[in-house]
């Protein structure tokens, strides 16, 4: 007898070959898989961990009320990036949409933006894994080159585990968030016993501006208050990375949208309840805002040196895991495009391993990536590639927002698929109005110059091929994807 996950498999297999593509790659990957490939890229506790110490430089404790104004954002761009997540299953996810919705040219933008983002990822989130977590974890000194050697190593592993299979990724990200989830709980819950029996620590820093307190432009565009933001919008991202991944999926219908808008719900929540416990735990806000590394000094305080390090250790696996999510994702995207000979070196990079079910060489150009970022970036460069790429993805899903609200009404429905229904256009409007105000605050302070200036020049870069598809193989342009005919040359 059939069941009904086998028959999704089969319709969503169909949906591919109407797309005009043979499904090559392997659905190994099930609901709790695909929440965590999107809660893994999220990663609450390597977020907060990499940015706190910004939120209480730039704008004291009360910072993190913020928080909750990017949570609701984000969600409400979630919800839209669901509906198509729901209607096309296919790796490329929102290059795929605007293609077929809107037309190959926009499509190929969408794309390459997603691409650049998810490059610049992987190599931030591992230089940031490096520098952060690994190197405290064994006592070394803070050294730029030993953080990009280790960077390269770890994009290498990375990139192994995933061509070796798409199930092992799943499983490794999966047991790295359920990790993750159980540390950020009973951290959680250790933090508010410690200040409830210790007395240690106060209600009042959840309302206090701590060492910002009479700064000048703190409520000014690009002040203080304002850059407390980046913490959240840092932090809930990607979460659309599962969509990437739909071809890899058992019922792609169903669980790639509610991963989607799931990840993020539930990253906001976890997230918002750590910051509570963090802050009100902090006994010095001075000395603790002084920190390097504000999470392991308030642990340190409340819980002692050994919770310190098990932080240090999980955390490591978890940046791990968001590494490996997004080497996964990014080398997917690649893969869309180039089967469409949208990519260069096309030929090579739509290669798919008979044995493996995975695309190796669109793999292994993320490994070729990092290398070329770690040796031609400085070291402060390093630093801006997370707001570059969070620059990147937030004009990415602004523009899949107007892209939805253009093309909606020709948006198929799909049996049991996620839907807003009514709602859909309330939604995508306020999803829209928020994309809007997130670059704007991402783009408002002057420090901002160098991640801006890193993302033009990756868009340019793009611009170049596809300057060179425009005059030379112009009918690649021209066409919708999934044409053997035209993409076979």
């Amino acid at each position: 007898m059939t069941t009904d996950k086998s028959m999704s498999t089969q319709t969503a297999d169909q949906e591919c070959r109407d797309c005009g593509y043979t499904p090559e790659l392997k659905r190994t990957l099930g609901s709790f898989q695909v929440f965590a490939i999107s809660f893994a890229f999220i990663s609450v506790a390597v977020g907060i961990f990499g940015t706190y110490d910004d939120v209480l430089r730039d704008a004291g404790p009360v910072g993190i009320w913020l928080w909750v104004v990017v949570a609701v954002g984000q969600t409400l761009v979630a919800l839209v990036i669901a509906q198509f997540a729901a209607r096309i299953p296919l790796s490329g996810s929102s290059y795929q949409w605007a293609s077929r919705l809107a037309n190959p040219k926009i499509g190929w933008v969408f794309g390459w933006l997603t691409f650049c983002g998810l490059a610049l990822g992987v190599v931030a989130v591992d230089n940031a894994m490096a520098s952060s977590a690994v190197m405290p974890l064994f006592g070394m000194a803070p050294d730029e080159d030993t953080a990009r050697v280790i960077t390269l190593v770890v994009v290498l592993v990375q990139a192994v585990l995933v061509v070796f299979s798409t199930r092992l990724v799943g499983l490794i990200t999966s047991g790295a968030v359920g990790l993750e989830l159980v540390i950020v709980v009973v951290l959680t819950i250790a933090l508010f016993a410690a200040v409830l029996f210790t007395g240690d620590g106060s209600v009042g820093n959840l309302t206090s501006r701590g060492i910002t307190a009479g700064a000048p432009d703190y409520f000014a565009v690009g002040g203080g208050l304002m850059a407390a933001m980046i913490m959240g919008l840092a932090t809930l991202v990607g979460f659309d990375s599962a969509a990437n991944m739909a071809e890899e999926a058992k019922d792609p219908f169903r669980s790639v949208p509610r991963a989607i808008v799931g990840s993020v719900v539930a990253a906001a929540v976890l997230g918002m309840i750590f910051l509570i416990a963090l802050t009100i735990a902090i006994t010095d806000i001075p000395r603790i805002s002084a920190s390097d590394s504000p999470v392991a000094a308030i642990l340190r305080d409340q819980l002692g040196p050994v919770m310190e390090r098990s932080l240090l250790v999980a955390i490591a696996f978890a940046f791990f895991g968001a590494g490996m999510v997004t080497v996964a994702t990014c080398s997917r995207m690649v893969f869309a495009m180039a089967r469409d000979a949208r990519f260069p070196a096309y030929r090579l990079m739509r290669r798919v391993n008979p044995r493996t079910q995975t695309p190796i060489p669109a793999t292994i150009l993320i490994v070729g990536v990092g290398v070329v970022l770690m040796a031609a970036l400085p070291g402060g460069a390093l630093l801006e590639l997370l707001t570059a790429g969070t620059v990147i993805s937030a004009v990415l899903y602004g523009g899949i927002i107007i892209l939805y609200l253009a093309v909606r009404r020709r948006l198929g429905h799909h049996q049991d698929a996620f839907d807003l229904g009514r709602f859909e256009v309330p939604v995508a409007i306020g999803a829209l109005v928020w994309s809007a105000a997130v670059v704007f605050v991402i783009v408002s302070p002057p420090e901002a110059l160098t991640s801006i200036l890193i993302a033009i020049g990756l868009l340019l870069l793009g611009g170049i091929y596809f300057g060179y598809l425009w005059f030379f193989h112009r009918e690649v342009l021209d066409t919708e994807p999934g044409d053997a005919d035209v993409f076979s040359h």
